[in-house]
């Protein structure tokens, strides 16, 4: 048996002999014991509770809040396929504005539907991610009132967004050019989605806290 294995079946073992000698009524106080009497880890313990529960061999009154989930984590789950959805769409945007000619009929279409993406939308979708990670501005009864209203709020935010970046471009050197406007803009909902997903995770986390 290896190393592992047996520190699985003495711990497993521990948690047995606790909740029998012990008698602990919630999940916590069994927690609170393992760690006084292994100096294991929380969330290894944690993880013996959770198979023992569901293995039927322990009845506790509950289960603990899960362990803090890293960011890292957190980017790899469906939560944030907005994240990675608005990241290529505003990567595929670029590389279609500058590898795809305008007067190449029927691909420059291409070109066009993600260019309208990219100036009427993931500028303002990003940014309106970044102030309300979670919760809609305004509360409502449905969840499709609440979709509609962030697309309106990003249509708006992205209408009033664009033409402040071409504004301050006017005042450099590069000026209100196609480069200087699409790579702006590419930098601009970059940054929003990210601080939104930043967000997104800390509230998830103050969530759980809470709960």
């Amino acid at each position: 048996m290896s190393n592992r294995s047996k520190e699985d079946a003495s711990l497993t073992n521990a948690i047995l002999q606790l909740t029998r000698s012990k008698k602990p009524q919630t999940v916590q106080q069994l927690v609170s014991l393992a760690q006084e009497e292994t100096s294991l880890p929380e969330s290894k313990i944690i993880e013996h509770i959770t198979q023992l529960q569901s293995q039927g061999k322990i009845r506790l009154k509950q289960l603990p809040a899960p362990p803090t989930q890293k960011l890292s984590i957190y980017l790899r789950s469906s939560r944030v396929s907005w994240y990675w959805t608005t990241l290529i769409l505003a990567a595929a945007t670029t590389i279609a504005v500058f590898t795809i000619p305008e007067n190449t009929s029927p691909i420059a279409y291409i070109r066009y539907i993600l260019g309208t993406l990219f100036v009427l939308w993931l500028p303002g979708y990003s940014f309106i991610k970044t102030l309300f990670p979670t919760d809609p501005p305004f509360k409502t009864s449905s969840k499709n009132l609440d979709t509609l209203e962030r697309l309106a709020l990003s249509i708006g935010m992205s209408l009033a967004l664009v033409p402040i970046i071409s504004l301050l471009l006017n005042y450099t050197p590069w000026g209100v050019r196609l480069t200087p406007i699409t790579l702006s803009l590419l930098a601009l909902t970059t940054i929003f989605a990210t601080a939104g997903v930043i967000r997104e995770h800390k509230s998830q986390l103050e969530e759980r806290t809470e709960s």
